[in-house]
């Protein structure tokens, strides 16, 4: 079975970058970060009626 190299895995990083640009991914990873820590926060807030 064949995985995927580290070569590889610069080649495909290296086409994200050039395709949508560092401002732009940065601006996504910012805003998946606060949408993963907002999930996290909404599954912790249970209602008292459930616990």
């Amino acid at each position: 079975m064949a995985g995927i190299s580290v070569w590889q895995l610069a080649i495909i990083a290296a086409i994200v970058v050039l395709l949508f640009g560092t401002k732009k991914l940065s601006r996504i990873g910012g805003d998946l970060g606060t949408s993963i820590k907002g999930f996290k926060r909404a599954m912790q807030d249970k209602p008292k009626d459930e616990a």
